[in-house]
This record gives structure tokens, C-alpha cells and sequence, in this order.
């Protein structure tokens, strides 16, 4: 996308609805680097989660023309998620951390935008891999990952969301981010009322980005998982 794009992305993303995009255009979708505020105010929009991680690294948009119409962030992810692959260091790898689309792109434009980003990814940085996690508190199962042939590697530990009484949950990373410490006794001895909502593991994937170090994995692939009936 040229400058022009990224800057109607800036001013003008949530002002114009020009309805459902033809599933033609599918092939015409671009990506391209956008500022940090403008992917956070489109999360904190549509996104079911309604915030942008701590530790964000990376922020892109998918653009048809110079219409914004959607978000892919990615950041640091938990702390050894390097570990999964022999000789990794932390900078080796990142984490996709939050995808969303408007509903006026066709079907089919999830596994094409993560397609463009990771091809983006491999030529652009110097990252071997990249891994991303599916929440089934939404129902979600990975299934545009699998689509996207990243490899399953079962589900990650149990871990809570944090609500400072605003509604909106945050992971202990983003919360770290934020104050310095995500510990619950801390807040709650300066008077800061921290909930927390528990969480079910979720499915991880990986996708290597360099692929010579796929056989460096020490997870086993696993089946991908299904909705069951």
C-alpha cells in the first residue's frame, strides 16, 4: 500500500461503509504497516476481546484500495513460547496475537490475509517462526489456521483473564505491559479491586516461517482439532 493508504487508514477508516465486497476482490486484498493507535481504536471496536496486547510489536492493515478493512497485530506472546523450537531465541518468533476483518470482505479473506502477512513476515524480517493460539471461550478452534497448513501442537496451560472492574479482560502480559507487574495481591494491597475470570486451555499453532527449522520442533504435530457435533 503506498503512504496515501495509510494515511485514509488513519482519518477516514471509520467513517466510510461502502457494503460487502464482491468475493472477486478477494485477490486484491493488501497488506500493509499501519500505526499503532489505529489498529488499537479498530480492536478496541470490533474485536470480540476489545483491547490490542501489551508488548505489540507489529501492526498491520488489510486494505482493498485505500479502505482499511482489517487488523492483524503481533508481539512478544508468553515468555519461553521460543522454547518450543531447539536454538530459539525470544527473536526468533512472534505471536499473533489478534486478527480481525469486517464483515463487507468475502469468505475465504482470513486465510488469504494471514497468507500475505506471513509471506510479508519471511521476506521482510529475519523471524524463523510465528505462533498464535485459538480461544475456544469463543468457540474458535483454529479452523483459518488450519486452512493456512500451520501445524497443531496441542493446547497451551490454563491461564485467567484479569478485570479491573472495567469489563474488559486483559492477559497477565498485557497487564505486565501495562503496570509493571500482573500480580493480583499487588493490586489488591493498594486497593485496586482485580477479578479474575478463569480460562480453558487453548489450541496453539505454529507456522515456520523459515522452513528449516521445522524438524527443530519438540512438540508433536497433532491432529487438528474439531467442533464436535
Amino acid at each position: 500500500a503506498c503512504a496515501g493508504s495509510v494515511e485514509a487508514a488513519r482519518s477516514e477508516f471509520h467513517q466510510e461503509r461502502g457494503g460487502a465486497i464482491p468475493t472477486s476482490a478477494l485477490h486484491s486484498i493488501h497488506i500493509a504497516p499501519i500505526e499503532l493507535d489505529v489498529a488499537k481504536r479498530l480492536l478496541i471496536e470490533h474485536h470480540y476481546l476489545r483491547s490490542i496486547p501489551g508488548g505489540t510489536q507489529i501492526s498491520l492493515g488489510a486494505f482493498v484500495e485505500d479502505r482499511l478493512l482489517g487488523v492483524l497485530t503481533f508481539g512478544v506472546g508468553p515468555a519461553n513460547a521460543h522454547r518450543l523450537v531447539a536454538g530459539a531465541e525470544r527473536t526468533d518468533c512472534v505471536t499473533l496475537t489478534r486478527l480481525w476483518l469486517s464483515d463487507e470482505l468475502p469468505n475465504n479473506s482470513e486465510s488469504r490475509v494471514i497468507g500475505i502477512a506471513l509471506r510479508s513476515l519471511a521476506k521482510e524480517t529475519t523471524l524463523k517462526f510465528v505462533l498464535t493460539y485459538a480461544d475456544p471461550n469463543a468457540e474458535h478452534m483454529g479452523t483459518i489456521y488450519q486452512a493456512s497448513n500451520w501445524i497443531y501442537i496441542g493446547e497451551s496451560q490454563a491461564s485467567s483473564l484479569l478485570d479491573f472492574g472495567d469489563g474488559v479482560p486483559r492477559n497477565g502480559r498485557t497487564v505486565g505491559h501495562m503496570f509493571g507487574t500482573h500480580s493480583v495481591k499487588h493490586f489488591r494491597k493498594h486497593g485496586v479491586n482485580v477479578t479474575r475470570i478463569p480460562q480453558v486451555p487453548k489450541h496453539r499453532y505454529i507456522y515456520f516461517l523459515d522452513k528449516s527449522w521445522r524438524d527443530q520442533l519438540k512438540p508433536e504435530q497433532l491432529a487438528y482439532p474439531k467442533k464436535e457435533d
